[in-house]
């Protein structure tokens, strides 16, 4: 069954709409499991495996329910009385796991996020679940970080935003060179964080903090 999915399309109702042909059933999800244990060299009708592609569809409906989630939504109700605030805001050691689109095998992290308010601000769980719903999905470390970066710039259009992710991937611990403890950095800067290096430090200063 071919479905065929917009690459611009980002959150849920945007996908919904850019889907061609009907979703696979959860049957189906289940049979394409059976098929891969046997591939990989076992009898998906032993009785340890019986009920291992009924639990991977489960299992995969929570690790990807990022499709389903419109992240820029989840950053409309701002909060204006803020007192006259208007330094930097900053929620970091996020704590996140997501799915390398090469490999489907985890990488694991945290995310820094920094942004100057303009005209309020937002919950500070709001940017913690922007970064589940992005993650929650078949990434990259770089496309993850820009994701963020955009949400969180287009919908609350502040004077700038920092995002910094640090992650281990597990395609290089588990396959490949396996290598271990080894750490992706990736970071983006809109706004006066891009334009001002010194916010650029002052960013990564009060990240490194302890």
């Amino acid at each position: 069954m071919d479905v065929l999915i917009n690459p611009a399309a980002r959150d849920g109702e945007d996908r919904k709409a850019t889907v061609k042909a009907t979703r696979p059933t959860r049957e189906e999800a289940e049979a394409a499991v059976r098929v891969l244990i046997a591939w990989a060299g076992d009898d998906p009708d032993r009785e340890g495996l019986l009920d291992t592609p009924k639990r991977v569809a489960k299992a995969y409906g929570e690790l990807f329910g990022g499709y389903d989630q419109n992240a820029p939504k989840m950053l409309e109700r701002v909060f204006e009385e803020v007192g006259g605030y208007d330094d930097m805001i900053l929620v970091r050691d996020i704590p996140f796991f997501s799915h390398c689109e090469h490999h489907m095998v985890p990488f694991i992290g945290k995310a820094h996020i920094g942004y100057y308010p303009n005209e309020g601000v937002v919950g500070l769980s709001k940017l913690a679940r922007v970064v589940d719903a992005y993650a929650r999905r078949l990434q990259t470390q770089e496309n993850l970080t820009a994701q963020i970066v955009g949400a969180i710039d287009e919908t609350l259009r502040p004077r700038g935003v920092a995002v910094m992710i640090e992650a281990e991937h597990q395609c290089m611990t588990m396959r490949g060179v396996q290598k271990h403890g080894v750490s992706t950095l990736t970071t983006q800067f809109t706004g006066v964080f891009r334009d001002d290096p010194t916010e650029q430090v002052r960013f990564m200063t009060l990240v490194r903090s302890r």
